[in-house]
C-alpha cells in the first residue's frame, strides 16, 4: 500500500445510510431483485463504471479500469429472505412477494444483504474518486439468490469470466452479530457445505378409527426423524464435523384423518466430501428402510432444494487482506472465529476462476452489549442474529467500517505502484 493510500475508518456518509434504509424497506427474494439492481446500476453509472445487468438472471457486474495491474473481484449479495420483520424500525419492511412455489410470503433483509450492497456501492464511490490510490481493474459483482445457493453459479454459467476479466483474487464480507468494529475470518475451510432435501413419505390414508386400513406416513416420518439423528452420533467418527437437521415436517389437516403422505425438509452440513456423501447415502438408506418396513406403497421420492459447497479461504490471501486491515482497525479487533456451520456460495466465484478467496465477517452489533467480544461471549446466545425477524445491524459505525474494509482490501490487492 502506498503512502497516498493510507487508510482510516470512513465516517458513515448520510447518503449511504439513506440507501441502506431504502434497500432494507424494499427487500426482494432471490432472482427477483429488479428494483435493487436498478438502483445499483444507476449509481455505478454515475461513477463512470462500465455496467452490465441481467448476468445470471438478475446479477449486476460493474467494471472499473484504472491502468495496468491485477484484477480484484469484490462481491455483494442482494437477495432477502421470506421472513416477517419484527424489528420495530421506522424503515422496517412490510413487503410481501410470491416465492418460487407460488406462495405469498413476507420478505425481509434478515441476513444483511442490504448492508452488503450499501458497503460495496460506498466502496465503489471511494475508489472511483481516488484512482491515484490503486491501479488495475475492479470487478464489482452484485450477486442474486445467495439464499438459494444458486446465484453465484448462475452468474458463472452466464459467462461471467468469458464476458468480464478473470480475477486474481475474490474479496467479500458478510455482516454478523459480532461487535461493530470487529472483523472475524478463518483460513482454510471456513463455512460448511450444505445440502437441503425435500423427502415425501407416501403412505395410505384412512379414517383415524380404522388404522388397520392405513400405512401411516406420520409414524414413518416420526421414525425417520429419530433415526436420522443417529447418523452423526453413531455412524461418523467423533472427529468428523457434521449436522443433520429436520427443519420441517408437514402432514395431515385433521385430528381424525390419517393422511396419505408426509413431507420432510432436511438440511445437512459438512466439511469433508467423504462425510457429506456418507450422510447422503445414510439418509437414503434410512428413509427407504423405514418405508419398506412399514409396507409403504412406493419408495419415498427425494428432491434436492439447495446445495452450497464448502467455502475455503486461501490462507495467504486472507492474511494479506487482514494485514491491510490491521493499521486502521487494530490487530486486536481481528479475530479467528474458527470454522462456521453457516453456508455461502461466494466460493464459487473463486474456484471457477482458480483464484484465491479472502472472505471475512463484519461485526454489526452495538459493542456495549458484549462482555468479551469474542466467540464465547454470552451475548451471542441472546442477541438477534442473521435470519432472525429481529435482526437489524447498527448502521453506524458498521457501514463506515464495511466500506473501509472493502476499500482497504481493494488497495491491498491493487497497489498503486
Amino acid at each position: 500500500m502506498t503512502a497516498t493510500a493510507a487508510q482510516t475508518i470512513l465516517p458513515v456518509d448520510p447518503a449511504w445510510s439513506d440507501l441502506y434504509k431504502d434497500l432494507h424497506a424494499h427487500p426482494e427474494l432471490g432472482f427477483q431483485e429488479t428494483r435493487t439492481t436498478g438502483i445499483i446500476a444507476a449509481r455505478l453509472q454515475e461513477l463512470g463504471v462500465e455496467v452490465t445487468t441481467g448476468v445470471g438472471r438478475t446479477g449486476v457486474v460493474g467494471v472499473l479500469r484504472n491502468g495496468a495491474g491485477p484484477t480484484a473481484l469484490l462481491r455483494a449479495d442482494m437477495d432477502a429472505l421470506p421472513v416477517h420483520e419484527d424489528t420495530g424500525l421506522d424503515y422496517a419492511s412490510t413487503v410481501t412477494a410470491t416465492d418460487g412455489e407460488g406462495k405469498v410470503v413476507p420478505v425481509m433483509h434478515a441476513c444483511g444483504h442490504d448492508l452488503h450492497v450499501t458497503c460495496l456501492l460506498g466502496a465503489a464511490q471511494v475508489l472511483a474518486s481516488e484512482t491515484s490510490s490503486w491501479a488495475g481493474t475492479l470487478m464489482l459483482v452484485f450477486q442474486p439468490a445467495e439464499e438459494l445457493g444458486a446465484g453465484a453459479q448462475a452468474m458463472v454459467d452466464d459467462g461471467l469470466y468469458d464476458r468480464f476479466p478473470t480475477p486474481d483474487v475474490v474479496l467479500g464480507q458478510h455482516v454478523a452479530p459480532l461487535p461493530a468494529g470487529m472483523v472475524a475470518a478463518h483460513a482454510g475451510a471456513a463455512y460448511a457445505a450444505s445440502d437441503s432435501l425435500r423427502v415425501r413419505v407416501v403412505g395410505r390414508g384412512a379414517h383415524g378409527s380404522m388404522p388397520q386400513n392405513s400405512v401411516d406416513p406420520i409414524v414413518m416420518a416420526a421414525e425417520i426423524v429419530l433415526r436420522l439423528q443417529t447418523i452423526v452420533s453413531r455412524e461418523l467418527a467423533s472427529t468428523d464435523v457434521a449436522v443433520v437437521t429436520v427443519g420441517s415436517l408437514k402432514a395431515g389437516d385433521a385430528a381424525n384423518v390419517i393422511p396419505g403422505e408426509a413431507v420432510l425438509l432436511l438440511n445437512i452440513r459438512s466439511y469433508a466430501p467423504a462425510v457429506r456423501q456418507h450422510i447422503l447415502d445414510s439418509v437414503t438408506r434410512i428413509v427407504d428402510g423405514v418405508a419398506a418396513a412399514a409396507g409403504a406403497p412406493e419408495q419415498p421420492p427425494f428432491e434436492e432444494i439447495e446445495q452450497f459447497p464448502v467455502v475455503t479461504n486461501d490462507a495467504a490471501a486472507l492474511h494479506r487482506t487482514l494485514d491491510g486491515f490491521a493499521p486502521w482497525l487494530g490487530r486486536e479487533n481481528i479475530i479467528d472465529p474458527g470454522a462456521a456451520g453457516g453456508s455461502e456460495d461466494v466460493g464459487i466465484f473463486a474456484t471457477s476462476a482458480n483464484a484465491p478467496l479472502s472472505y471475512w465477517l463484519l461485526g454489526g452489533t452495538d459493542p456495549s452489549i458484549f462482555t468479551t467480544g469474542g466467540m464465547d461471549d454470552p451475548a451471542l446466545r441472546t442477541i438477534p442474529s442473521n435470519h432472525s425477524p429481529k435482526y437489524a445491524p447498527a448502521i453506524d459505525p458498521t457501514v463506515g467500517i464495511g466500506v473501509t474494509a472493502l476499500v482497504s482490501a481493494a488497495r491491498t490487492w491493487l497497489p498503486a505502484g
